[in-house]
């Protein structure tokens, strides 16, 4: 097994109590904040399994705003997370669920505004590392640790290889790849995850592309 850095073995520098339910949460939350690209308005917030039995005890839901808010996992305000998204005037909603999942440590995060909405689902597993499983409606594998771009395209011939070609003209060397689509011939959505963060200018070459509808990136 490799790591990439010691923090890989005994866990983030953190706002404790808990690497899963405290800085995994906090991860999570933070990456629904990064695809929203700003500040949202309101969040609904549902907790499965230990999440939802352990959250207030645990600081899984302070851990989850402070994300939404771009806390750092070590950032002290995660404390008054709750407080601070208040008196933003952002409204917040938690739900306990019983529905059973394939991960004890999974949320559920729909966060919007007035112009528009997003919809995922993440798990935290273990040692402050996550995993975002659902984007809006699409499944995918996407471990919020690496810089990444989701790409919203047309299921069509040609999408992805238009979009690996100019990843490997600028020299950024892909390390994991997915493709969802909800209906063939329909939308799909590339989830790739590469080594080196992208400039914007890329980004707006990609969205340039045929049958190419919207191009975001994640900051490691």
């Amino acid at each position: 097994m490799k790591y990439r850095s010691v923090f890989d073995i005994i866990g983030p520098v953190m706002i404790g109590p808990s690497s899963s339910h405290t800085a995994g949460a906090a991860r999570i939350g933070r990456v629904a904040r990064s695809l929203f690209g700003r500040e949202p308005k309101w969040a609904n917030i549902s907790l499965y399994g230990s999440f939802a039995k352990t959250y207030k005890g645990h600081g899984t839901d302070v851990a989850i705003v402070g994300g939404l808010l771009d806390f750092e996992t070590d950032d002290v305000r995660i404390i008054n997370a709750i407080d601070i998204a208040k008196e933003k005037g952002i409204k917040l909603r938690f739900i306990e669920e019983d529905a059973v999942t394939d991960h004890p440590n999974t949320a559920r995060i729909i966060i919007g505004d007035h112009n528009g909405e997003l919809e995922l689902v993440g798990i935290s597993i273990g040692g402050g590392k996550i995993e975002v499983t659902e984007l809006n409606g699409f499944e995918l594998k996407l471990s919020g640790n690496h810089p990444a771009i989701l790409v919203v395209h047309n299921d069509r011939f040609g999408a992805i290889a238009s979009v690996a070609n100019i990843l490997a003209k600028y020299e950024i060397n892909i390390g994991h790849m997915e493709v969802s689509r909800k209906e063939q011939g329909k939308l799909a959505l590339m989830t790739i995850e590469v080594d080196q963060n992208i400039n914007d200018n890329i980004l707006i070459e990609l969205e340039e592309l045929p049958n190419i509808l919207k191009v975001t990136k994640i900051v490691d």
